[in-house]
């Protein structure tokens, strides 16, 4: 259920040196929700080639983090030809075991609604929960993402097909088709992505490194958006 401000702490970091571009997945953020729903890797992969292709990016470093991080991978597999570099932060090259069990067609609840922007913004968790973010930074990333849904009621900027039809791809037999410079970045709690995990990657991976944040869990750019861009700008120099 994240989006694009999940980068917000990075992403200025980075500006010195690089022009930054957050994008919002389909069916996340402000962009739209596929009907009939379709979230395949092939999809978010098609999307970013997409969108390096009409803003004729050149020298693209592509970074993912959890989710993105996934897609990200098979994205560095599937279109070798217009990507540099690549980092992936804190996101293993499968999928949980809960979602791979999603059956493409199974009936979706409707998006929850909220009477207030305060009530949804008050329900907001991360998942996993583990985090060492300030507070008002996990409130100002659950205001942006949500939006007003009308008849006074609020609700998250995420499509709920998504959690049902969502067909992740095995990404480790990928890993040695990516030639890209590639930069594997995890919090030092990572339960996501632990270092032995980590460490696999970046074997399977021809040109690879790990970098780790020190007292980070899952959430690297909420937790550490200071580590995680002095660990990108250096890698790139």
């Amino acid at each position: 259920m994240a989006h694009a401000g999940w980068w917000d702490p990075v992403a200025p970091l980075l500006f010195p040196r690089l022009r930054v571009l957050a994008l919002d997945w389909r069916g996340h953020g402000r962009s739209a929700w596929p009907r009939p729903p379709a979230y395949r890797n092939e999809d978010f992969a098609a999307d970013l080639y997409g969108v390096i292709e009409r803003l004729g990016l050149t020298n693209a470093v592509v970074a993912g983090h959890s989710m993105g991080g996934h897609a990200a991978l098979a994205f560095a597999a599937w279109h070798r030809a217009h990507l540099a570099r690549l980092v992936v932060l804190d996101a293993r090259p499968h999928a949980s075991p809960r979602r791979s069990r999603a059956t493409p067609g199974r009936a979706t609840r409707p998006p929850v609604l909220f009477p207030t922007r305060a009530a949804a913004v008050a329900r907001f968790r991360l998942r996993p929960p583990e985090t060492i973010a300030p507070p008002a930074l996990l409130r100002a990333v659950a205001r942006g993402g949500i939006r007003h849904a009308g008849s006074g009621r609020w609700v998250y900027r995420f499509d709920p097909a998504y959690e049902r039809t969502r067909a992740p791809v095995d990404a480790w037999p990928l890993l040695p088709r990516i030639t890209a410079p590639t930069l594997v970045i995890r919090g030092e709690h990572s339960t996501i992505l632990p270092h032995d995990l980590a460490s696999q990657m970046a074997k399977a991976i021809p040109d690879a490194s790990i970098a780790e944040i020190p007292a980070a869990y899952h959430h690297v750019t909420l937790d550490a958006p200071g580590r995680v861009a002095q660990a990108i700008l250096a890698w790139l120099d």
